[in-house]
């Protein structure tokens, strides 16, 4: 029989045992914010008005796909809904939950949502790594209302996610988190006294290196500051050397504005040119470490697959451009390992600055003028009235000779003869020589006298 006063002391014991599982949370887990206006970011999903606003304000029943980059805010978010809502939160991995754990899961929500009427937040985390059968099994929870579905992804959902769950929820794309974000993130870390409540200080260059750290990712900012305040007495600075020591990562000089900026990118570029793979990964890893955009690194890729490379390896640019995709789709730190491939694979091609050359003579005719009229013939010749205009009279169709080619002009008058596309005899791009030199012969074409303009500095020398 139970005794007079145990139902309290059960409640004390509960009470004390939820206190204790708090202080042992880790910093990222006990810095999340109870409500919408406490999230950092993403205020372009918590703003006023907005769509994802307005379901948690007006406590509706919800599906939803949050896609975006770890440490972002996804888990955060899922649980403020289920703050601010009051709904019971269920949180599934779906890296180790199977078909068996998510009718479990929507099953304990049906019971409850009958018995007492409590509504259940069921946040399925990696929700992309569930097969179709996995995904499919959430369909008649989320038809049906008797859970409100939150899904988190870093990977695009339109390839990931079945579609039948997909067209049934609200898509929410999340940003990295700006560099002011985090220093906020890591400012009301060392203040709050969910946090460390003022017992350390961060001095300025170890913040900065921090922040490099992070890398938008605000759980790794709050993990790696947990670690450097681990064992530091009541009072202390963490300085850089001590973060260091911390996170066993040294300090990059590298500022994403200044001259190592500029300094890294252009010795990347012109080792890549020069066919140094190894110095290439160098400044690969060292922009990487220093918490560079991928982006930019994935967009001078493809620029310098056209500028430096060209047709003397086609293959070049849609490795490039593969590379920039796998950035968008997978992101830090796994698409490191596409822009090292990428990297290696423009260094160790054949070089060739003729499609830089050409486009640049081309632009120099136009800027100085040479433009003429369209030759009659190529003209179009689809509108009412341009066949009395004596537009399309003449134009062969070059389909209609055996190899495909037709010697007629092309060029405006001012600019027959003029051969812009000067290919090198570097790998494929003598293939392409040879042809050129083949049809310029059949549309006999004899070069004027001289040559194109000298384009000059093509691109960056």
């Amino acid at each position: 029989m139970a005794r007079a006063g145990d139902g309290q002391a059960d409640s004390l014991f509960d009470a004390a045992g939820e206190e204790a599982a708090r202080a042992a949370a880790p910093l990222a887990v006990r810095m999340r914010p109870s409500s919408l206006d406490g999230v950092i970011g993403q205020r372009h999903l918590t703003g006023p008005g907005t769509p994802f606003r307005k379901l948690v304000d007006h406590d509706a029943a919800m599906s939803v796909v949050l896609w975006g980059p770890p440490g972002t805010g996804k888990t955060t978010l899922a649980h403020v809904v289920s703050e601010v809502t009051r709904r019971r939160f269920t949180e599934l991995s779906a890296v180790t939950a199977g078909v068996k754990d998510v009718r479990a899961a929507i099953d304990a929500a049906r019971r409850d949502l009958g018995l007492t009427g409590t509504q259940t937040v069921l946040f399925i985390d990696e929700v992309h790594r569930f097969n179709k059968a996995q995904q499919d099994a959430l369909l008649p929870a989320v038809e049906n209302r008797w859970v409100s579905f939150i899904g988190a992804t870093t990977e695009n959902p339109f390839f990931s996610v079945v579609g039948p769950l997909l067209s049934r929820s609200l898509l929410l794309t999340l940003q990295p988190l700006s560099d002011d974000d985090i220093r906020e993130v890591i400012s009301r870390a060392l203040a709050d006294e969910r946090g460390l409540g003022g017992s350390v200080t961060l001095a300025a260059g170890a913040a900065d290196h921090l922040v490099l750290l992070a890398g938008g990712d605000a759980r790794r900012a709050l993990t790696y500051l947990e670690s450097a305040a681990l064992g530091q007495p009541a009072g202390a600075e963490i300085g850089l050397a001590a973060l260091e020591r911390a996170v066993d990562r040294a300090a990059v000089r590298y500022d994403r504005g200044g001259d190592q900026h500029y300094d890294v990118i252009s010795a990347f570029i012109k080792s890549i040119r020069g066919s140094d793979a190894d110095a290439a990964l160098h400044y690969l890893a060292r922009m990487i470490e220093a918490g560079e955009d991928p982006r930019f690194i994935a967009r001078r890729l493809i620029v310098h697959a056209s500028e430096d490379i060209g047709l003397a390896d086609p293959t070049a640019l849609q490795a490039a451009v593969a590379a920039a995709h796998a950035v968008e789709f997978v992101g830090l730190p796994e698409a490191r390992i596409n822009l090292a491939q990428a990297t290696i694979h423009l260094s160790l091609a054949p070089k060739s600055n003729a499609v830089i050359k050409a486009i640049t003579a081309a632009a120099a005719d136009v800027r100085a003028g040479l433009t003429g009229p369209v030759p009659s013939h190529l003209r179009d010749s689809h509108y009412p009235g341009a066949s009395r205009l004596g537009h399309g009279r003449g134009y062969s169709y070059p389909h209609d000779q055996e190899e495909g080619i037709v010697a007629q002009q092309y060029a405006p008058d001012a600019l027959t003869g003029r051969e812009y596309y000067q290919p090198s005899r570097h790998g494929a791009e003598a293939r392409y020589a040879e042809r050129a030199e083949r049809i310029r012969a059949i549309l006999g074409r004899a070069p004027r006298p001289g040559v194109p303009p000298d384009p000059g500095e093509a691109g960056e020398r």
